[in-house]
């Protein structure tokens, strides 16, 4: 029920004339609140939110509001309600905490009208419930009332926040000028450690807006990892403090869990100050996975396939001038020789290991080999040839829609 209700039910009249007795007390009606407050909730009693002063000046507030109310000399007034809901959630105070305080508040002035009308001679029961019926509506209406500005405030706050925390990892990531005096606040926001070990994730978007790791700050806090993430159209980046560099494995595990894409680490660095840097690697271990595969490399995994990935148009030029005799056969001819040079490294130069995978004859793959080198004019046993070769491969398993395009062209200085 509403106050408004309780009016429209005539019972303003009898509350109005007990509200005038009570608010002759006014002051011992302040500080009997104030002390049951203090008493019955530690939160105020011990200063968390709000001082014992800043606690009675709202007390005194509300309860002059409450009383001008009952006393019929305006309108239910909630603003003081709405006010107090604003201020404790910026100070973050608990809702429920809140409304509790609320209620001891509006319980002693229901106690108040309790001895005008339900002792001595003169008892006035029907007095009593209808200053019961309008402290109980008030008590709904300023509860409500508070409970929405304290809910509008909070997700003013929240929203707040997290700008204030994305644009920090976003200065974090951007290094250079960006972090320059500001890095202890920003692992302050992060709750991150300024000095420490830390590894940084990339991790490819399945589609717009779509997080590929979800929930991974709150896995990671889980496993007593803090962390702190962005998302971008193509990336969702984090920067993971670990508590010592062989809890890498940890953060690993995690990811690996169900990984719905390509996911590139860094290596574990040192500072925080370092995390524009080590968000490159992990941009390069990334890259070091072919397009559409699905799992996680760490830069540290594969410095070739880092050091391709990190220089694609010298990495294609490369293939481009090792490979140029194989990629101008004929498609058929083409692919068995690839796949042949190309399995011939994953089974670490085995020729028998390379049959099997082939599923074909070890004759077979050393009749391919010896063609392999008949065209490119290259050794697999020299460790210079087998190194280019090697680079030259991963070049193209990188970015494979360069394998049929023309040898890319050196330009003339000058």
């Amino acid at each position: 029920m509403h106050y408004q209700t309780v009016l429209r039910d005539g019972l303003a009249p009898v509350v109005s004339a007990l509200a005038a007795e009570v608010d002759t007390a006014m002051p011992e009606l302040i500080e009997a609140t104030t002390h049951q407050i203090l008493e019955q909730m530690p939160v105020y009693r011990d200063e968390r939110f709000v001082t014992h002063a800043e606690l009675r000046k709202s007390v005194r507030a509300n309860l002059d509001y409450v009383m001008r109310t009952l006393r019929g000399e305006d309108v239910p007034d909630l603003s003081q309600a709405r006010a107090t809901g604003r201020a404790r959630a910026l100070q973050g105070a608990p809702l429920p905490e809140v409304l509790r305080a609320y209620r001891i508040g509006l319980t002693e002035v229901w106690h108040r009208f309790v001895l005008l009308t339900a002792h001595g001679e003169h008892q006035d029961l029907a007095g009593l419930v209808a200053a019961t019926s309008a402290v109980w509506a008030l008590v709904d209406d300023y509860a409500e009332a508070l409970t929405s500005s304290y809910r509008d405030t909070a997700a003013e706050v929240v929203v707040a926040h997290q700008n204030r925390r994305s644009a920090l990892v976003e200065a974090l990531f951007a290094g250079g000028a960006a972090t320059e005096g500001t890095l202890w606040d920003i692992a302050r926001v992060l709750e991150l450690t300024v000095d420490g070990s830390f590894v940084v994730v990339a991790a490819e978007t399945p589609r717009l807006g779509h997080e590929p790791l979800p929930k991974i700050e709150q896995r990671l806090r889980e496993a007593q990892h803090a962390s702190a993430w962005r998302l971008t159209p193509d990336l969702q980046v984090g920067v993971v403090s670990l508590r010592d560099p062989s809890a890498c494995k940890v953060t690993i595990d995690l990811l690996r869990e169900a990984p719905v894409g390509r996911v590139g680490m860094s290596p574990v660095f040192s500072g925080l100050g370092n995390t524009s840097r080590a968000l490159h690697f992990a941009r390069v271990a990334l890259s070091s996975m072919a397009p559409g595969s699905t799992g996680l490399v760490q830069f540290t995994e594969s410095p070739l396939a880092g050091l391709v990935a990190s220089a694609p148009e010298a990495s294609v030029q490369l293939a481009h001038h090792v490979l140029r005799p194989i990629l101008d056969l004929p498609g058929d001819d083409r692919n068995v020789l690839l796949l042949t040079l190309r399995a011939w490294f994953d089974c670490q130069g085995s020729t028998k290991l390379t049959s099997e995978r082939m599923f074909c004859h070890p004759n077979t793959i050393r009749h391919r080999l010896r063609r392999i080198t008949d065209e490119l004019g290259r050794s697999l046993t020299d460790p210079a040839d087998i190194a280019e070769l090697g680079a030259a491969l991963r070049a193209l398993h990188l970015f494979p829609e360069t394998s049929h395009l023309p040898a890319p062209r050196p330009t003339r200085a000058g």
